[in-house]
């Protein structure tokens, strides 16, 4: 059996305890961006370790939350101080499970030596013959877990805000969303829907041109009719810094990435990217001179085969 050990949020941001908020917010920023994924293209590792960053943050710069893990890190850490945990104990305060591991032994299994036998000769069996059908259990509720959109600015993804989210039962809580956040992050709020399911709140960090932030990259869907795609053609493209002509290059696919350094968003000293992604889509309505010329098109690609 392999145990996970909940990681130590206070060493993971290089603080004490009995640091101020202050001091918790500025070894934020200095961990995030030390191990942003944009700033670590070459680390395996960088996003994970960003991610638990965040988390570390959202967890201690919040009193209620960090009460609760203080409580539960504290506990665990007790217990492999000195030993290795019982079953029961690793189920009650690892897992947080009650368990009646014992009690349910005892009430299964029976010494065999105190078992009485009838003479089953004596045994009347229809006397264990229902009579009638028991009644039907209740119907099971099934809950599922909810989800609500949030849209933030881009400078609100970049440093993290606070925002409002009502629940099904009409209770507001606030979410912080943390620094570097990008466009269909879902963050998740435990416990909180109907039926003790998860309420996820799904960021959407876009602007009216079509520009999606993720951290500090601006993403752009770019749609071309397939003879620009094949002969290449010069674009206007939005960027946050108003547009830029963008030159396609011939032979471009789907999917295909086109980069405009520096026409991200800027933190400090760093500024990331704009990548341009291209799409293919073909004319709503084509003329039947347009239609003759795709299907001569086509006859000639099967001729080269």
């Amino acid at each position: 059996m392999t145990i996970t050990v909940e990681p130590n949020y206070w060493s993971l941001l290089g603080v004490s305890p009995e640091c101020d908020s202050t001091e918790l917010k500025s070894a934020f920023r200095k961990e995030a961006r030390k191990w942003h994924p944009d700033l670590n293209k070459n680390d395996v590792n960088a996003e994970e370790r960003f991610k638990l960053i965040n988390e570390a943050y959202a967890i201690l710069s919040d009193p209620k939350k960090r009460k609760e893990w203080e409580i539960q890190h504290n506990k665990s850490q007790d217990i492999f101080e000195n030993r290795f945990p019982t079953y029961e104990e690793y189920l009650d305060i690892v897992l947080g499970i009650k368990s009646n591991f014992n009690n349910d032994i005892n009430n299964t299994y029976s010494d065999p030596s105190e078992i009485e036998y009838e003479n089953h000769e004596q045994t009347n069996f229809n006397e264990y013959i229902p009579t009638t059908s028991e009644p039907s259990p209740q119907p099971t509720l099934i809950y599922e877990d909810q989800e609500s959109i949030v849209e933030i600015t881009p400078d609100q993804a970049l440093y993290g805000s606070s925002v409002d989210i009502e629940l099904q039962d009409g209770t507001l809580v606030e979410v912080l969303t943390p620094a570097f956040a990008g466009d269909g992050w879902r963050l998740k709020i435990e416990g909180a829907a109907i039926g003790c399911r998860d309420h996820f709140v799904q960021l959407k960090v876009q602007t009216e041109d079509g520009l999606r932030i993720d951290g500090l990259r601006v993403m752009y869907r770019l749609e071309l009719l397939p003879h620009d795609a094949l002969l290449g053609c010069a674009v206007d493209i939005p960027t946050l810094n108003g547009s830029v002509t963008l030159q396609v290059p011939p032979n471009s696919s789907t999917g295909r990435l086109l980069r405009l350094r520096g026409r991200g968003l800027k933190y400090e000293e760093y500024r990331g990217d704009q990548i341009v992604e291209i799409i293919i889509v073909l004319p709503e309505n084509l003329s039947d001179s347009e239609l003759a010329l795709y299907q001569r098109l086509n006859e000639i690609s099967m001729e080269n085969y």
